[in-house]
């Protein structure tokens, strides 16, 4: 199993290159969010892999790089020091970098503070304040995160995923830890990278979805705020456009890296 060796962590990852091999493709690196792992990227892996080296993480506490103690202290700046670690050690060189949901939190943040490693990066249905999570530990502890994670899926997937992606949507994010949701909500609860993103140069992506959880004027608030970037909204009735579209989602994506590539 492919693992890097980090402070605390032994992170694992995956490669999906299926580049002419004579050619020095761009590395695409895609960074999950909040009780997911690789795994929810692998619709994406097609519309990128026949032209670009794909690199998928399980974030420090998610799926194979295993959970983290409830106190552990994560923060925004060990999750850019990991995702820096990866792109210097496993991109060849500056990459193109893709945060869904809470990822797009270091996704960003890594932007502003470690230019000289991305290319472009775009962040899918993300927030840059605290999200909405009352109550949400509670519930975790006494019912599951399974149990949780298929309560709360129809708001995050919308109406167009069908019963058998809602399943196994719900049994992928249930395999986090409680102790890991523990110190991430305590993380992801307290952040506000709003002044972090106005430092942002290179170009950027928002995708956005017009819902009650986040609808198009949370988007277009902070998205104006970033020098060099665009926003996309998209059709669906859901908060993680990445998975409920990711067809749609990640030609949105490939679009803009190709606009932006020599």
């Amino acid at each position: 199993m492919p693992y890097l060796d980090l402070e605390d962590c032994k992170l694992f990852y995956t490669i999906d290159d299926h580049t002419d091999p004579w050619t020095t493709p761009d590395t695409v690196l895609l960074v999950h969010g909040f009780t997911e792992s690789a795994q929810a990227w692998r619709q994406w892996v097609p519309h990128f892999s026949r032209r670009c080296r794909v690199l998928r993480i399980d974030q420090r506490g998610f799926g194979k790089s295993g959970p983290v103690p409830k106190d552990y202290p994560l923060t925004t700046q060990r999750y850019v020091e990991d995702l820096a670690q990866v792109i210097e050690q496993l991109a060849g060189g500056r990459a193109h970098v893709v945060g869904g949901k809470s990822g797009g939190i270091s996704v960003m943040t890594l932007a502003a503070t470690r230019p000289e490693l991305v290319k472009t990066i775009t962040a899918v249905c993300s927030p840059v304040t605290p999200p909405a999570a009352q109550g949400w530990i509670e519930e975790m502890e006494r019912d599951g995160m399974r149990s949780w994670a298929k309560r709360t899926q129809r708001s995050r997937m919308g109406t167009r995923m069908p019963e058998a992606g809602i399943e196994w949507w719900s049994d992928m994010m249930g395999e986090t830890a409680v102790s890991t949701a523990h110190a991430y909500l305590r993380w992801v609860g307290a952040i506000d990278i709003r002044e972090d993103i106005k430092r942002i140069q290179c170009p950027t992506l928002v995708i956005g979805t017009d819902t009650k959880h986040r609808g198009r004027a949370v988007f277009e608030s902070w998205q104006k705020t970033i020098p060099d970037s665009e926003l996309v909204m998209l059709p669906v009735d859901g908060y993680h456009a990445a998975a409920t579209d990711p067809d749609m989602t990640a030609k949105a994506v490939a679009a803009f890296i190709d606009k932006h590539t020599s």
